[in-house]
């Protein structure tokens, strides 16, 4: 007798559900692993913000009028302006913090 060796259309279907099932669960949690490491980008870059926003009452004995004030001298932000990865506007508040238009630190 001759005995076929390989997979039937049955077995092959049922791998392809299989995987099809995993993707379905997979890809959502890539998208949100994306979304979650740009807020924890943006986060840092306000808390980054918020420490020379100090380290400039320190040197001035005032607080910057805005953020632009503040990114503008290369003595803080030597590397260049932070930017939200998500696209937000980096803004200082009345109370002397960073915030961003897109993500919300409590």
């Amino acid at each position: 007798m001759n005995r076929r060796k390989g997979f039937t259309l049955i077995e092959l279907l049922i791998v392809v559900l299989i995987l099809g099932a995993l993707a379905a669960i997979a890809i959502p949690k890539i998208a949100s692993s994306s979304t979650t490491a740009k807020e924890a980008a943006c986060k840092t870059n306000m808390r980054i913000m918020d420490s020379q926003v100090e380290l400039w009452f320190a040197n001035k004995e005032a607080y910057p009028a805005s953020v632009d004030v503040l990114t503008a001298d290369d003595t803080y932000f030597p590397e260049g302006k932070p930017v939200c990865p998500s696209g937000g506007a980096y803004t200082l508040g009345a109370n002397n913090r960073v915030t961003c238009s897109v993500h919300v630190v409590p």
